[in-house]
């Protein structure tokens, strides 16, 4: 095999496994959507508030504990698996163990210990049940960058899935079972008892992973102990390990808890200035950020992975063609990227402000909230544009070396959100509104200032005509046929419904089923969604903002373009 076979090879295996990773990543997302509708009909918005809250709080000490661990392990053992240094990668392997043990012992205390502190209220007492999964976290970190380094994704995906799964199933029925076991008598009880069994499926996803990930490694223990006896290389001191994973884990640590810390900062401050010096209600401030947190954003959150999967299995490409000098082709890599993410992240948008109430009646029907949470996903829409091309920016400044520019681009970002925040929620009454309000700016001024950053490392050939203003037009049209023909199908129905007679009994009931609210928005919403996916590709393609081989780019996009070819609503 030629070297340039070898490196096509490479390439090939490195955009195969980073397609894999960012697909578990896409499906863990959409588990995590599903499993919300039953949970917060159980919990309600209070109880989603407290779990929101303490999540948040978990996330970011997760973070800063263990969350990074699989890049830096990957990082550091595929460096010494690649010059055939099998023991050392070992020996590092057993040495990152012991660090997670320490780290993820301190991280679990300092949940545990310091929940009041960290959390206001009722949260605090969910915070503490998720300081043991901080602990097991760790462990199932090294195992998934062990295996990723050894260029095999397909064990970290599976665990993904298996962790989502689990934690969708336990955490709605310990929720049910807890609020049971709280009575009827306090209902802020069964809310906060609600969100603790919610916490537990958090951590017996992480612990079935984790037992996955060790059957895995076990399994494999044969071939790699053959591996070590034929290694004679001298294996590093621990001293020298240890030194390494310390080095090289802080500044990843620093980078995604910088990155992220946006969320659990908006959390603390939304509840600590609203409870402690507008004097509102903690059931009432709880309801307002889970109504917030646990619907309206956690939509936004699928169409902006699809970006996040984009970019994952964009970044090892971009990085292969920097490496060797090609600055056009990554150029030209980057721009089909953003131009197929904005195909999906533009319609995406306004999909969800024309159809935002009947989005949340399908999967959040609770009906004292329908009003706040679609008035606040119509303005957290816009989001998912400015998240997707943030996504994509952050994945090629990293691809081109620039590790720490979208670090201090978010802490500039960070600190503008905080400001703005204190000062709405200290000065203004519009309570979950103001969240939106920072959410919006953080990812606009994340969008402006990585775009910044990339124009001076590396020039790309988007064409902006075709790249953001004809999507843009083709998706306006889509929203106002979209949400003209919702109306017009919920007319239609409950017209026919005044129309129909029932006689036995079972017919009336039949006729309730069918003509229910519920129903008749499903089935609406439903026609709609169709009806705008096929108006937004036939009306890009008209316009000439994507070509047809462009659109066929988009996963699963070719089935659709078959279907208008045969039924000739293209040509």
């Amino acid at each position: 095999m030629s070297n340039n076979d070898i490196i096509k090879e490479n390439k090939k295996s490195l955009l195969m496994n980073a397609g894999i990773l960012a697909a578990a990543g896409l499906i863990s997302k959409v588990i995590g959507l599903l499993y919300r509708s039953p949970l917060a009909s159980i919990i309600g918005d209070e109880g989603n508030g407290y779990y929101g809250t303490a999540y948040e709080i978990y996330a970011i000490v997760l973070l800063i504990s263990s969350y990074s661990i699989p890049s830096a392990m990957s990082k550091i053992i595929s460096a010494r698996l690649a010059v055939g240094e099998y023991k050392t990668a070992q020996r590092i392997f057993k040495c990152a163990l012991v660090y997670v043990t320490i780290v993820g012992l301190i991280g679990s205390l300092i949940l545990f210990l310091g929940a009041d502190f960290l959390a206001a209220g009722r949260a605090a007492t969910v915070l503490r049940f998720f300081a043991p999964t901080i602990f097991v976290f760790g462990f199932l970190g090294v195992l998934r960058g062990y295996f990723q380094a050894q260029r095999t994704m397909v064990p970290s995906s599976v665990s993904q899935i298996l962790e989502q799964l689990l934690n969708a199933v336990v955490s709605v029925g310990a929720a049910y079972y807890l609020t049971g076991l709280a009575g009827y008598e306090d209902e802020h009880k069964r809310a906060m008892y609600g969100a603790i069994g919610s916490a537990l499926g958090t951590g017996s996803g992480v612990l079935i992973a984790l037992i996955f990930m060790l059957h895995i490694y076990l399994f494999n223990r044969k071939e790699i102990h053959k591996r070590l006896d034929g290694d004679t290389h001298q294996v590093l001191p621990d001293k020298e390990i240890y030194k390494m994973i310390i080095l090289i884990v802080t500044p990843f640590i620093l980078s995604t808890a910088i990155y992220n810390l946006s969320s659990s900062l908006n959390a603390t401050l939304f509840s600590r200035i609203l409870m402690y010096v507008r004097h509102v209600d903690e059931s009432k401030v709880a309801s307002m950020y889970g109504i917030f947190n646990g619907k309206s954003k956690i939509i936004t959150s699928l169409p902006i992975a699809l970006a996040s999967a984009a970019a994952s299995a964009m970044l090892p490409e971009v990085s292969a063609l920097l490496a060797k000098g090609d600055k056009e082709a990554a150029s030209n890599t980057i721009s089909k990227v953003t131009k197929v993410i904005l195909l999906i992240a533009i319609p995406s948008a306004v999909g969800l402000f024309a159809l935002a109430r009947p989005v949340i009646m399908i999967l959040f029907p609770q009906r004292a909230s329908i009003p706040e949470a679609a008035l606040l996903l119509k303005y957290l829409a816009i989001t998912v544009v400015f998240y997707s091309l943030s996504t994509i920016s952050n994945a090629v400044l990293q691809g081109i070396g620039k590790v720490n520019t979208p670090v201090v681009n978010a802490f500039l970002a960070l600190i503008v959100q905080t400001a703005l925040l204190a000062a709405l929620l200290l000065f203004t009454d519009l309570g979950g509104v103001a969240l939106c309000i920072v959410t919006i700016v953080y990812s606009l001024l994340m969008c402006i200032l990585n775009s910044m950053s990339l124009k001076k490392s590396i020039t790309t050939n988007n064409d902006f005509k075709k790249t953001y203003v004809l999507p843009s037009i083709a998706a306006v049209v889509m929203g106002v046929l979209a949400y003209l023909s919702y109306v017009l199908m919920n007319f239609l129905i409950f017209s026919i419904s005044k129309m129909v007679n029932a006689g036995t009994l079972a017919d009336m009931a039949f006729k309730d089923y069918m003509y229910s609210s519920y129903f008749v928005n499903l089935f609406s919403a439903m026609v709609a969604m169709v009806l705008a996916v096929i108006v937004y590709f036939v009306v890009l393609i008209r316009i000439g903002g994507a070509s047809e081989s462009e659109i066929r780019r988009i996963p699963k996009a070719y089935l659709l373009i078959n279907i208008m070819k045969k039924l000739r609503i293209l040509k």
